[in-house]
Formats: C-alpha cells, sequence, structure tokens
C-alpha cells in the first residue's frame, strides 16, 4: 500500500465534544426512523448487479452492517460483508485476506467491485482501492477519519486497546489523505460524535476530479443506519461505471436532508 510521505501528514483537529459524544445515544433512533422512510427507500436507485463489499467500524462486525447490506441486496447488488469477525484493527493478516477477497470477488464476477466502509472499514476501504485500482470500480466512507490525526477522533484510545498497538505508527504506513483513483465519496455528519467531521472531509485531488464529500444528519454509530446515508450510498453506487456524476442537492425537502457540505 502507498507510503505516507512527510508533505501529506494529516491536520489536527480536535475530537468531537462530550457534547456531541453525549449525542451519540441518539443512534437507535436512526434506526427506527428507516421504518417510517422505509416508502421512500423502496424508491431508492436500483443496482446493476455488480458486487459490492462493505467493511464494518472498529470493534464491530458483519452484524453492524447487516441492515445496510439488505437493502442495498434488495436493490439488486451482490452484497457480502468482509468475513473477518470484529475489526479490531489491521492486525496480522487482516488487509492481506481482505485483499484477496477483493480479488477473489473480481475474478469470480468478471467484474470490478465497489467498497462501503464505516468509520475504520473505510480505511481499509481507501487503502484498497488505491493498491487495486483495476478491481475497484468506487469507494464509499461513512463517517472515516482519513484526513485528520488520531487526535481527530475519540476512538483511538480503544483502538489501541482492542488492536494493541500504537496508532500513531500504524498511521505512518499509509498516506490516508490521499484519494483513491476511481469515485470516491466521503459520507460524514457534522453531530458525529466520535469523528471529527472536518477529519472526513476529502481534499481536492488534482490528478482524481471524481471525488465529494456528502453531509448527512446522523450521529457516528448512527450512520449505518441512517435513511439519509442509504439513501446516499444508493444513489451513488448506481451510477453506470465510466459514467459517475457528482451528487445532486436538489431544492426543497432533499436540500435540507443533504446540506451543502461547504457551507
Amino acid at each position: 500500500m502507498a507510503s505516507k510521505q512527510q508533505s501529506d501528514i494529516p491536520l489536527p483537529h480536535s475530537a468531537p465534544s462530550p457534547w456531541l459524544m453525549a449525542m451519540e445515544f441518539r443512534a437507535p433512533w436512526e434506526m427506527s426512523s428507516l421504518i417510517p422512510a422505509w416508502p421512500i427507500l423502496r424508491r431508492a436507485p436500483v443496482g446493476d448487479g455488480h458486487s459490492v463489499i462493505v467493511f464494518p467500524g472498529l470493534s464491530a462486525s458483519d452484524g453492524s452492517t447487516m441492515p445496510l447490506r439488505s437493502f442495498l441486496g434488495n436493490l439488486g447488488y451482490d452484497v457480502s460483508g468482509w468475513n473477518q469477525g470484529f475489526n479490531f484493527g489491521p492486525r496480522a493478516g487482516i488487509l492481506q485476506t481482505a485483499r484477496q477477497q477483493v480479488l477473489d470477488t473480481y475474478k469470480a464476477t468478471g467484474n470490478k467491485v465497489s467498497l462501503i466502509g464505516w468509520s475504520l472499514g473505510g480505511i481499509y476501504a481507501r487503502e484498497l482501492a488505491k493498491e487495486l485500482p483495476d478491481h475497484v470500480r468506487a469507494v464509499i466512507t461513512m463517517g472515516t477519519p482519513f484526513a485528520g490525526s488520531h487526535e481527530s477522533t475519540n476512538a483511538w484510545r480503544l483502538y489501541e486497546l482492542t488492536s494493541g498497538r500504537p496508532i500513531h505508527r500504524e498511521v505512518e504506513q499509509f498516506d490516508l489523505p490521499k484519494a483513491p483513483p476511481m469515485p470516491t465519496t466521503s459520507i460524514f455528519s457534522r453531530t458525529d460524535g466520535v469523528v471529527a467531521w472536518p477529519a472526513s472531509i476529502q481534499a481536492p485531488c488534482p490528478v482524481n476530479p471524481l471525488t465529494e464529500n456528502l453531509e448527512v444528519f446522523a450521529s457516528h454509530i448512527g450512520l449505518g443506519l441512517n435513511p439519509a446515508a442509504w439513501w446516499a450510498v444508493a444513489d451513488r453506487l448506481s451510477q453506470s461505471e465510466g459514467q459517475w456524476k457528482h451528487f445532486e442537492r436538489k431544492r426543497g425537502m432533499h436540500g435540507l436532508i443533504f446540506p451543502d457540505p461547504t457551507r
């Protein structure tokens, strides 16, 4: 995977406040909001059947992404989890196994694979895409801290506890802010209580104009269960390969649900 350059060291951002951290308890309400939102979600753009792999966040397993994967499966995608149990960081063999999963999926279908990652899972998705540009179609991350130091999150101590690895040495191995060389969407929330939202902002990339930041109102824990995030993921995946366009914010309610990320 790409080595980290000194000039690309992420800028530090303050971790979310204790108030935002406390607001993470609203995640169950985000999941319950899927019920009234279901009639609208059923009208989400259908898929073309290509393969999608979804990576869970820190200390989470495929169980956490099952609702999102079920939704995408109903839209026609061939969706799978990462199949490696709980995500306790890139311990020995983790990234190699994930890399092989992408290669095996590509070989079995003959088509490029889209990668979705929630939080830490988004780091995996982005770095694997950089390593396998000929095998990955698009990358979508949700609340992923690729543009900030470990001080940009409230989870870095948990990361060191569960992985048994010093986080500052981990990030030094990769050029995390660098965008993958294919369509890349970063979904973020300004009310994220775990990851400082500026740490999820993809800077303009001169060699890849097909990048974007997409804002929703969500908690960090609830991002993968948030109706707006689900719609955004479905919309981004539905674009034909080679015909990707930036997300279109519309007037009215649509513009309220998806606020201007540059404001």
